[in-house]
């Protein structure tokens, strides 16, 4: 009798550590990896870009690339706007809530507990007592803990966590890709400022020409050495300049305002010293910009796109796990009954054994596995869309960024022709060989080319923060 009650409970323990075990292995659903098929695996994708040019080096792109400008009051500016911006706010905030669901999914795997407690003054309805006399009435109570623990034999829970840590590490990556946007905006709105106080320097410069060639057109009409319709043709060319200021100042403004915008200020708060900055940032070396395989693993939308699709697929298991029954380890123990008769054997009560819960119709389980697979795929259409575009768009910023540069070229060479010109025509003019008028044409030719020129490196600079923007770099935390 005795080894036959052994031998009982022994098949008990090996069927429950069976089961433990059964549980610990089976994982239904894909197990995530990159496809072989996916963009970022193409070997022409990890090449060097096909447009770089000499402007540029395959040499790792710095994180923080705005120091390449070697501007102590940029590396400032960005500084503060990494650390008070609201859309940084947001991405930070949408990561702790990440974060919180992750960890909600993780309790699925600890034992679940409960406990109840309940009195009340009650009589109960003859006729649910079966019967024709008045029951009397009781003062009950209902005391009790359950606990329970989900075997998660088909790996239902797994994936779940599988899901939401994915989730987790995407919004790690938006927030990556939110830093890559401020610090590039905020550059952007400085390069501006900078820019419109050079332009307007230049502007003031192409004034001044004017209204010295007006009052000399003035004096020669009034000694009958030129036309009357010079004077207005000289006007022309003054106003046209002057219209040109308001414009100029307002947009060195609104770069004001965006840049205070960026850095988490109200418009009051606005630096207007900054408004002072008259020299425009230049990069003094090639850029450095790697090749298509640092692009690819550095770039925060191209680890948002692949996070999500490992997301759908562990949702794939997760819906498949409702096709398997639910199996769980339940304990209860509690009393229930009469107050007089608290606790005694008459109301004590406990449970343990297996719950089982299983959905027959699988129909509902199987849209559900559908539905993941459809996403699944357009997650996939959505990762090989973003590395395309990546690589797109540094192709195109490298290409914008040549062809500028070599514009440039061309203005800088007009330019100092028209500087060649403009000291030969005053050397003359002190010389009593010219006229002052020619002296000023070529003096006005000369002022017309810089500021050409000044346009131009306006231009280089938005190239250059395009490019640093594609290349995504500046999203690492200090």
């Amino acid at each position: 009798m005795v080894k036959r009650g052994v031998n009982r409970k022994g098949r008990r323990v090996a069927a429950l550590a069976t089961v433990l075990w059964l549980g610990g292995c089976a994982t239904v659903g894909p197990d995530y990896r990159v496809p072989d098929a996916a963009k970022v695996n193409a070997p022409r994708a990890q090449e060097a870009f096909a447009s770089a040019s000499a402007a540029v080096t395959a040499e790792p792109l710095p994180d923080r690339w705005w120091k390449l400008y070697d501007d102590p009051v940029l590396d400032r500016l960005i500084a503060q706007a990494l650390a008070a911006n609201t859309d940084l706010r947001v991405a930070q905030a949408n990561l702790e809530r990440s974060l919180a669901l992750l960890d909600e999914r993780g309790a699925g795997r600890e034992v679940q507990g409960m406990a109840n407690g309940e009195a009340s003054w009650a009589q109960r309805s003859a006729q649910a007592e079966l019967q024709h006399v008045k029951p009397p009435v009781r003062t009950i109570y209902n005391a009790g803990v359950a606990v329970s623990y989900d075997l998660d034999l088909f790996g239902g829970i797994r994936r779940g966590i599988e899901a939401a840590g994915a989730d987790m590490e995407a919004a790690v990556a938006a927030r990556d890709l939110v830093r890559v946007h401020v610090a590039a905006e905020t550059a952007r709105a400085y390069v501006d400022i900078c820019n419109g106080g050079y332009q307007l320097d230049v502007l003031g410069r192409v004034i001044g020409v004017q209204e010295r060639g007006l009052r000399l057109t003035r004096t020669l009409i009034a000694h009958g050495r030129a036309a009357a319709f010079e004077q207005d043709r000289r006007e022309g060319l003054l106003q046209a300049a002057k219209a040109r200021l308001p414009r100029l100042t307002a947009r060195q403004r609104n770069a004001l305002f965006r840049l205070t915008a960026l850095m988490g200020r109200t418009p009051g708060k606005a630096d207007i010293a900054l408004l002072q900055c008259r020299r425009p940032l230049a990069v003094t070396q090639p850029i450095p910009v790697g090749d298509g395989g640092a692009l690819l693993r550095r770039r925060p939308d191209i680890r948002v796109a692949e996070r999500h699709l490992a997301g759908t697929t562990a949702r794939i298991g997760v819906a498949t796990a409702a096709l398997y029954p639910d199996i769980r380890l339940g304990a209860s123990l509690g009393s229930t009954g009469a107050v007089a008769d608290m606790f005694s054997p008459l109301t004590n009560r406990f449970g343990l054994g297996p719950l089982i819960g299983w959905t027959l119709n699988r129909h509902a389980a199987r849209a559900r596995i559908a539905a993941a697979e459809a996403q699944a795929r357009a997650d996939l259409a959505a990762f090989d869309g973003t590395v395309l575009r990546a690589l797109k768009d540094v192709e195109m910023a490298l290409t914008s960024y040549a062809a500028g540069l070599e514009q440039q070229e061309g203005l800088e060479r007009a330019l100092e022709d028209a500087r060649r010109v403009a000291a030969r025509t005053a050397q003359l003019r002190r010389g009593g060989k010219i006229g002052e008028l020619p002296a000023l044409e070529a003096e006005r030719d000369m002022v017309a080319a810089e500021q050409a020129a000044a346009e131009g490196r306006a231009a280089i600079n938005d190239d250059q923060i395009a490019l640093f923007l594609a290349l995504g770099g500046g999203w690492t935390a200090d």
